[in-house]
């Protein structure tokens, strides 16, 4: 396989300035690169293939001998529903890929191994959260989430209070994400308007910058990435992401194959990998296209 050329700045509005809105804090940074967990992205143009790219990318995307999650979870587009399979409490060994892929057959994927920073060991608490057609996923901390919690959970609709199951912070931003997306009449689109999804994206990393900083919190790790099945938006703040494009030049009755798969953390790219700029939001389209945006 090769990969396509880089990918073109989005076209999707202007990046904000302090006075198009919302102040956003400057970049965090996290001390140990291996406490929070890993974050993969996929979108392709078949849905028959995630176990073959997991299988050839496992170097790239494996995990670091010395970081042992204490949970995955998977979410996943499969025959019209948003599906996903949990795996809360982990064994000692190494992360077997097949298990993860079987049984998935999609075009849109998520997959997260977390190390628990807020929230117990349940399923409950275990990433991508769903909502409707939107999976989520996050790496990082909320600092001082206890101290802001009552003020994130007053900002939400009622119908997004009771939406929430766990007790994670990231549940939490993930419903601030979407009480953001109500508002602008986009929650339920199937094709959400991307300039809204990016506006709601910095929103709701300034509303919780501003509420840490009023509890004397440091400004929150914000790794994570959303999508609606359509559309894949993946932030970068606070930690490493990478990805890569993919098109197969092997000959196919069904033309060619292609993906993007971004994967969190790690100290370099992976051969062959582009590192997403702190600060950024990739978007990946519905044909594969990727945008890059600065927060």
């Amino acid at each position: 396989m090769g990969a396509p050329g880089a990918p073109a700045r989005a076209d999707l509005g202007p990046a904000r300035r302090p006075s198009d809105g919302p102040r956003i804090s400057a970049l965090p940074t996290t001390k140990d690169k291996h406490t929070m967990g890993r974050l993969i992205g996929y979108m392709a143009n078949r849905r028959d293939r995630l176990g073959d790219v997991l299988d050839e990318e496992h170097e790239a995307i494996a995990l670091p001998p010395e970081f042992r999650p204490d949970a995955w979870g998977i979410g996943f587009y499969q025959a019209g529903e948003v599906l996903h399979k949990k795996r809360p409490k982990l064994g000692d060994g190494p992360i077997d890929w097949e298990s993860v892929a079987r049984g998935v057959a999609s075009d849109a994927v998520l997959i997260h191994f977390r190390k628990a920073t807020v929230g117990d060991f349940r399923a409950d608490n275990t990433h991508p959260f769903r909502m409707r057609s939107w999976l989520f996923a996050h790496n990082g901390t909320i600092h001082g989430f206890e101290a802001i919690r009552p003020r994130l959970c007053e900002s939400l609709p009622d119908f997004l209070q009771r939406a929430i199951r766990g007790s994670t912070d990231s549940e939490h931003a993930f419903a601030v994400l979407l009480s953001f997306l109500h508002d602008a009449g986009q929650l339920d689109r199937p094709d959400a308007d991307p300039k809204v999804v990016l506006g709601a994206i910095r929103s709701t990393v300034a509303m919780l910058d501003r509420l840490c900083a009023e509890v004397g919190a440091p400004a929150p790790t914000l790794n994570l990435m959303l999508t609606n099945g359509r559309e894949l938006y993946a932030l970068r703040r606070g930690g490493h992401l990478y990805y890569v494009q993919r098109a197969s030049t092997a000959p196919s009755a069904t033309g060619t194959f292609r993906y993007v798969l971004l994967s969190s953390d790690g100290e370099k790219a992976p051969a062959g990998w582009e590192s997403l700029e702190a600060s950024s939001i990739l978007v990946v389209d519905r044909h594969l296209d990727v945008t890059i945006q600065a927060l």
